[in-house]
């Protein structure tokens, strides 16, 4: 017997709400996993999503993004028996399956291996996709796990093979779950052991009377950069200072460029720029193509932890910032906001992106938003001064044939 529900990301609110919003961009998943006597036997929370990346019959490439499991089933998961050893086995969307396959071995067992398969002949999935049918990517993980402990990775998991990007956070595991207890006593991923996010102590006995954030001084400018097989693909500089609000409170957060690291990739239509640090799991620039000779911002993807021990996540790929010609970089050294969402925005200072036509590492002629021209003023001051003088002459004129009218009277 299989039970599963799915819950939302913490401060999201409750499903059901969300579901009819639309409010929420990823979903933590939740398998409770039991036998025929009705004791659980495996259970596993996590958050997941995947990129595929996919050739068109135009001989370009388009990239969909996967994060909706909101009709998911569990069909073929089973807790396994002297002749097959455990499996989560996962099916979503239109013809999207996932499997985790675990082993036993003496005192420990094994993440094994997971399978992800698509269907490029879903058409509204996969518009114009030239190759048709189930395509398989098969993962080795190899993460072994003590007997009563349930494996925790809170930090971000990449897999990346054949096109395909799947990305996992949040994850909390346990097969061959004993005496249908599920273990309190957590093995750690090694990106969760290096972890200092540090969870303060607050006082629960008076409730915060505001919820402004303590203004931040300006962040610091870094420089970032992706590379691909063919060099430098993108280039960025920028100072980021994050503004968050969850559960009604605010914060902000300046990005240290010390302690980030720059991640991502390249293709003729797409470009990916990720940060990742301490208390970032990850901050996704994702830029497009569009008319075939522009570039813009067209999605940012987003998790934080929070200093109250909290996640903080969120995602939009309707975005349109940062427009400039290809060929070009984008540049706005004054202080700019990429709204996100209500919840979420990002100032940038010294902002210069290029994400496609990197030539020899280096950014090409700039394209300048409408905030750092400077000549727009000139026309308005001269403007301005012509109206002024305008509107002297004529208060002037007004005033000379009123006191040329007192000077006649009548007889």
């Amino acid at each position: 017997m299989v039970c599963f529900r799915l819950s939302p990301v913490p401060g999201s609110g409750l499903l059901m709400l969300c579901l009819v919003l639309g409010a929420v961009s990823s979903y933590a998943l939740e398998l409770n996993l039991t036998n025929s006597e009705k004791a659980t036997c495996l259970y596993a929370k996590w958050q997941m999503n995947f990129t595929i990346r996919y050739e068109t019959t135009n001989n370009s490439h388009k990239t969909v993004s996967i994060s909706d499991f909101g009709a998911a089933t569990y069909n073929g998961s089973f807790c396994g028996d002297d002749h097959n050893d455990p499996q989560i086995v996962m099916q979503f969307g239109s013809g999207f399956s996932w499997i985790v396959n675990f082993a036993k071995e003496s005192s420990s067992y094994l993440i094994n291996s997971i399978s992800f398969s698509y269907n490029t002949s879903d058409t509204t999935t996969f518009p114009d996709a030239k190759k048709k049918g189930v395509l398989t990517v098969n993962d080795s993980v190899g993460f072994q796990v003590p007997l009563n402990d349930i494996f925790r990775c809170n930090s971000l998991s990449t897999l990346e093979k054949d096109n395909v990007v799947q990305h996992y956070w949040d994850v909390h595991v346990q097969a061959f779950v004993q005496n249908g207890t599920v273990s309190t006593k957590e093995f750690l991923c090694d990106k969760d052991k290096t972890l200092t996010t540090t969870v303060p102590v607050i006082p629960t006995s008076v409730p915060s009377p505001t919820t402004t954030p303590t203004p931040k001084e300006k962040p610091e400018t870094g420089s970032y950069s992706v590379t691909s097989s063919n060099g430098t693909c993108l280039l960025a500089n920028m100072g980021l200072q994050l503004n968050i609000t969850q559960d009604k409170v605010a914060s902000v957060i300046n990005i240290n460029p010390n302690t980030t690291n720059a991640t991502g990739n390249c293709h003729s239509k797409t470009a990916l720029l990720r940060l990742s640090g301490s208390n970032i799991k990850y901050l996704d620039f994702v830029f497009a193509v569009k008319n075939d000779n522009r570039f813009y911002l067209k999605e940012v993807n987003v998790s934080v932890y929070l200093v109250n021990g909290s996640v903080f996540s969120i995602a939009n790929n309707n975005l349109s910032y940062w427009d400039a010609p290809l060929g070009s970089s984008y540049m706005c050294n004054k202080e700019q906001t990429v709204s996100v969402s209500g919840a979420f925005q990002i100032n940038t200072f010294n902002l210069r992106v290029q994400p496609f036509s990197v030539m020899e590492g280096k950014y090409s002629t700039a394209q300048e938003c409408s905030l750092d021209d400077d000549t727009i003023l000139i026309p308005i001051i001269v403007g301005a001064g012509l109206s002024g003088l305008i509107i002297v002459i004529v208060i002037a004129y007004l005033i000379g044939r009123r006191k040329s009218y007192a000077g006649y009277q009548t007889l």
